[in-house]
């Protein structure tokens, strides 16, 4: 056996063992969790360390008891669910309105500090969120959008938009310029280059954006703490699982279909737009 036979066999078995450990470490505790989630109670503290469910012991009482609102003794998930699409949606929809112009305008037009302004925009990401909570809080406060989504969505897309337009330049300097100065001579505006000609070959990128504005806007936690405390009928999933966290008379198997309910959209999201979503992450990798 040669050396680069040896190589490829030893590299061959290390690529399923590799494979296996990452599989096992991902999917294992979602299936716990989903497993926790469809046993009774008393089931559980009977056998906590078993891992699967016979027939006899199967339930989704604790997934009616979350979704079940609080006037008929559950935990009101599903008017949480309803105020975190809304949130997420807005959120999604209003950082794409602002990202695409600015994206585009910082990857075609020569002005000063061009050369250096994604980075500045990356920057302004770095910062930590708890900087900017008090003085948005006290400002919402005033203008009296505390405790509503729509104020929860801006404080949001203060958040997303930088990042929105470091992710979205990348792509739109790989879509050549030849194809918009065609248009141009056409007699399209920029305006209609831009929405007719960028916008559908960016639908990669757009849709890798707005996931990944859209996962920032269902899981934050700090933000809807802040804002919408007072206000439990505008509670989003993250906010109201955290407050379940916290009940001592909730079982741990309400919890757990609690986050399952949490995890699902976001997950069902990823293998809706898996194509497009492998194809936008990689746009701008090859600068060739």
């Amino acid at each position: 056996m040669s050396r680069e036979q040896a190589e490829q066999r030893i590299f061959g078995v290390l690529r399923w063992v590799v494979i296996a450990f990452l599989a096992v470490i991902t999917i294992f505790p979602f299936y716990y969790m989903v497993l926790l989630s469809v046993k009774s109670i008393d089931q559980l503290l009977l056998a906590p360390g078993k891992l699967w469910v016979s027939l006899s012991e199967f339930t989704v009482s604790t997934y009616q008891n979350v979704l079940q609102s609080t006037d008929e003794g559950g935990q009101g998930f599903l008017r949480m669910l309803a105020n975190s699409g809304v949130v997420a949606v807005i959120t999604v929809a209003l950082t794409l309105l602002a990202s695409v112009p600015g994206a585009y305008a910082v990857s075609r037009l020569k002005f000063f500090g061009g050369r250096h302004v994604s980075a500045l925009f990356l920057a302004l990401y770095l910062f930590p969120s708890t900087l900017l909570a008090v003085p948005l809080f006290v400002i919402f406060a005033r203008i009296g959008l505390q405790g509503s989504l729509i104020g929860l969505a801006i404080v949001y897309i203060a958040q997303t938009v930088p990042v929105s337009i470091y992710m979205l330049r990348n792509y739109f300097v790989t879509i050549p310029r030849s194809v918009e100065e065609a248009a141009a001579l056409d007699g399209c505006s920029q305006l209609r280059i831009l929405r007719k000609i960028v916008l559908p070959l960016a639908a990669p990128s757009l849709v890798a954006t707005g996931l990944y504005v859209f996962m920032i806007a269902w899981n934050e936690f700090l933000f809807a703490l802040l804002f919408l405390a007072a206000e439990p009928g505008n509670w989003t999933v993250s906010l109201g699982l955290s407050q379940l966290s916290n009940g001592i008379e909730v079982s741990k198997t309400v919890l757990m279909a609690g986050s399952v309910i949490l995890t699902i959209p976001v997950v069902l999201l990823f293998y809706a737009v898996e194509r497009l979503l492998t194809e936008g992450l990689t746009s701008g990798a090859d600068k060739s």
